[in-house]
């Protein structure tokens, strides 16, 4: 019925946050989300093994800058989700 790796409070924030701005640097996406560096890395790695985001890796002259992406397959797994939503709601 719902997706377990969206029905996570966190990552259903996160991926919300996706959709609004297709792509986010770690650190506002952290801001946004209220979590450490260390909880929003190990939601992310989830959603990245199952290619629901993509993580790019660059530099800033010589810092690094994380920035994440939403991947299709996300998008229309989201997507998914929230229409899975919107029905149990009607239903009940």
């Amino acid at each position: 019925m719902f997706d377990p790796l969206l029905h996570q409070t966190v990552r259903s924030k996160l991926m919300s946050v996706l959709i609004a701005n297709d792509e986010i640097p770690f650190k506002a996406l952290k801001e946004a989300l209220g979590v450490t560096d260390g909880n929003l890395s190990s939601h992310l790695s989830k959603l990245e093994k199952e290619s629901y985001v993509n993580i790019e890796k660059t530099f800033e002259g010589k810092r690094p800058k994380t920035v994440i992406h939403i991947a299709p397959i996300g998008r229309k797994a989201f997507d998914e989700y929230i229409e899975a939503l919107k029905k149990f709601i009607e239903e009940n």
